[in-house]
Parts: C-alpha cells; sequence; structure tokens
C-alpha cells in the first residue's frame, strides 16, 4: 500500500463509502481503485487526483497533502545514480535489495532521517 493509497481508504472509511460507490461517482473502475489504494497502480493522473479531491469535498490544507501524499506514492520508482558518488549508488543498491525487509519503524527512521537532508539542502 502507498501512502496515497491508505490515505483514500482512510477518507473512504471515514465517510462509509465503499470502493465500487466512490468509482462510479468519480468514473473509474472499482478495480482501478482498488489498485490505486493497494499500490497496484502508479500514481494518479492531474484529473483523477482532482475528480478524488471534489468527490470528498476538501480544500486548502487537506488538499495539498493529498496532493503531496500522490506525489510520493509511485510504488514503481527508478533511482538514477549516473553521475553521483559510489556510495550514492551503493546506497540506492543497498535499499532496493533490503526494502522487502525493513520494518516500519526502521522505515520510519529512514524517512525521519532523509528528511533532515531535504531539508539541509533546501536553506
Amino acid at each position: 500500500m502507498t501512502p496515497f493509497g491508505e490515505k483514500l481508504r482512510d477518507l473512504r472509511a471515514e465517510r462509509g463509502i465503499s470502493q465500487k460507490e466512490m468509482a462510479g461517482a468519480i468514473g473509474v473502475s472499482a478495480a482501478y481503485l482498488s489498485a490505486l489504494e493497494h499500490g497496484r497502480r502508479g500514481q494518479p493522473t492531474w484529473d483523477k487526483l482532482q475528480r478524488i479531491i471534489q468527490y470528498f469535498n476538501i480544500i486548502w490544507d487537506e488538499a495539498e497533502e493529498l496532493q503531496r501524499l500522490a506525489m510520493i506514492s509511485d510504488p514503481r520508482i527508478t533511482i538514477d545514480t549516473g553521475g553521483l558518488s559510489p556510495a550514492a549508488t551503493e546506497l540506492a543498491n543497498l535499499l532496493a535489495a533490503t526494502i522487502a525487509e525493513i520494518d516500519a519503524d526502521t522505515a520510519q527512521e529512514l524517512i525521519q532521517r532523509l528528511k533532515v537532508v531535504a531539508d539541509r539542502r533546501q536553506r
């Protein structure tokens, strides 16, 4: 499951909406919606994302958060380390080789550490 899929499922559950009901309302199949929630589909298109936002009638910060989650929820990513340091290439390969064995707590720890790096870069 992706962060976007988890949020989508939570929004549906909070409102008591079935996948079939939502799928019909936003013009997609229930199978597509299920695959999106379970991370078997990539990021939704901008149009589909906007239909989801409108369907739930969410605005401002919550809509921005849903868009952010969609952007970081591609279940099949490629990391190009060409031109980067050998350490960067090793990190990418090590992560790819061990991602399935990383538990949720360790994943959160790694995410927080990488966010610190990203925050430093933005300053």
